[in-house]
């Protein structure tokens, strides 16, 4: 981490924050990343600042992005296996089939989104 630095504005120091970010990193973000993003800085204000001044802000934003994208694949796979939508359905009858599998996919990214971006 490097040190802080200041502006002068108007006889006001301010701090000159930036996100931290690592070359192995993603430089954007899905919507989820940018969800628990808003979620902290509304309603985690101390834990959004504190993170951004340790420079772990950004870490912990595209963790919880690829690991949102992740559950929501694998839950989608385990509930549409489940409930027996499989190619065969696909083959015989293609709008039961997508009906069926937007069903899931938002029911995956409900469950997701509630344990992930705002807990």
């Amino acid at each position: 981490m490097s040190k802080l630095t200041y502006t002068n504005r108007n006889g006001y120091l301010i701090p000159n924050l930036m996100m931290d970010s690592k070359p192995e990193e993603p430089e954007t973000l899905t919507r989820f990343g940018r969800a628990r993003e808003k979620y902290l800085m509304e309603h985690r204000k101390g834990t959004y600042t504190a993170m951004l001044l340790k420079g772990t802000l950004w870490t912990h934003l595209t963790e919880i992005d690829r690991t949102a994208n992740e559950q929501i694949d694998s839950l989608t796979r385990e509930l549409a296996a489940s409930e027996g939508v499989t190619e065969a359905l696909k083959a015989s009858n293609q709008m039961e089939w997508v009906q069926r599998m937007n069903n899931i996919r938002q029911r995956a990214e409900e469950i997701v989104t509630a344990d992930l971006i705002y807990s």
